[in-house]
């Protein structure tokens, strides 16, 4: 299909319209709208269903790099939460049959019982090059079967969104009571999740996850490394964290901007750092860490998104294959003294892992549960678990 011309080419049912007048005609997938957002690229080859529940893209219309999506259809089991929070996405073929043994269903009906707008038949490479290029832009993607469009109207709504800087998703996407977690990985054995309660397994830790956006995977990891996890709102008091007992403290990814996020979580995860429990941060709980030790973040030119980000740990050399998902990173120049900086991206320099050389606080920017992604990093929960044994042992 035609793209950045205003005229609407023969068959085009979809659109998408950037905030500086560039015009991307397509095929509409899923469901019928309008919505608004940043538009980001993602460069993961699979987990395009775990790509697009992630709570940390809230706000933002997915274009995927990789051509072949649909081709695993969909299953209720890679949710990585209930509601998507992404406002659209962009693909360049028409969705891919299913052909796994997983599937239960066509992406295509999913994205429709998801009240979700897709974009079809553009030719993502040159969006791409245009979001690597000028930075993630302003977009309405619209999806009209009738192919009426208002380009002009449709502009102004992209131009006059506000965009992510200064903008607290977080509340968005938490969940909005306390509750109890034990389900484990899944695995080809069972062909499903375990349960630390139902497999009769005796959790070691107790933590408790603050959640600004967690991915169910992430709780799963937890679990699978012997901790019984309660997940309480991103808007929990200190005194609600602790009330818990909990042997150690997580801090979820989520989207947004970190500093407006962090107006009401920053001085909570002061208090708990404080009270000397590990803490672990990852992704949007790692900026909102680093806030908390006095750090600034800033949001990147295009952000990382994908699950094949290298990362160096600067403690051992390794280097680690990663899944990614931000727009904003720490300021290095702005760690304080008594933190250091643990691990590198290898793809543009910035802060990828941070510790504290005086409490038991670690963060990463990446996601080390790896859905979807390789496995690399898996190590760092371990890294918790540790920490909080040691803590027990002092006690």
């Amino acid at each position: 299909m035609n793209t950045s011309a205003t005229q609407k080419p023969t068959g085009a049912t979809a659109v998408l319209v950037l905030g500086d007048g560039e015009v991307f005609w397509g095929r509409g997938i899923g469901a019928v709208g309008s919505n608004v957002g940043e538009v980001c690229f993602n460069t993961s080859i699979t987990g395009y269903q775990e790509v697009l529940t992630d709570p940390s893209y809230a706000g933002q219309i997915i274009t995927f790099t990789f051509p072949h999506v649909g081709n695993v259809g969909t299953t209720p089991q890679d949710l990585e939460s209930n509601i998507p929070a992404a406002r659209g996405l962009i693909i360049r073929d028409d969705i891919t049959e299913p052909s796994n043994y997983r599937s239960t269903q066509h992406l295509d009906t999913w994205l429709k019982a998801n009240n979700m707008i897709g974009l079809a038949g553009i030719d993502t490479r040159q969006l791409t090059r245009r979001i690597r290029d000028k930075g993630p832009p302003n977009g309405v993607i619209c999806h009209n079967p009738d192919g009426d469009f208002d380009i002009a109207a449709l502009q102004k709504k992209a131009k006059d969104w506000p965009g992510l800087d200064g903008m607290d998703l977080a509340k968005e996407v938490t969940c909005t009571q306390t509750y109890s977690w034990t389900e484990t990985r899944w695995t080809e054995k069972r062909q499903g999740f375990g349960d630390l309660v139902k497999d009769g397994r005796t959790p070691d830790f107790h933590v408790v996850a603050i959640d600004y956006g967690a991915k169910r995977n992430i709780l799963r990891c937890l679990a699978d490394a012997g901790c019984k996890v309660t997940v309480v709102p991103a808007t929990a008091s200190a005194e609600d964290v602790l009330r818990h007992k909990p042997d150690g403290v997580f801090l979820s990814n989520g989207p947004g901007d970190p500093a407006a996020t962090g107006k009401y979580a920053v001085p909570v995860i002061k208090e708990l750092i404080n009270t000397g429990k590990p803490v672990f941060g990852i992704c949007l709980g790692h900026q909102l860490l680093s806030l908390a030790f006095g750090a600034k973040t800033y949001k990147l030119p295009m952000g990382h998104r994908g699950a094949n980000q290298p990362v160096k740990d600067l403690e051992t050399g390794k280097v680690e294959i990663t899944s990614q998902n931000h727009g904003f990173c720490v300021d290095r120049n702005t760690l304080p003294k008594n933190v250091k900086e643990t691990h590198t991206s290898l793809f543009d320099g910035i802060v990828e892992g941070m510790r504290s050389l005086d409490r038991p606080v670690f963060s990463v920017q990446y996601h080390p549960e790896a859905s979807p992604g390789p496995q690399d990093s898996h190590y760092l929960f371990h890294r918790f678990t540790k920490l909080m044994a040691d803590q027990k042992k002092k006690a």
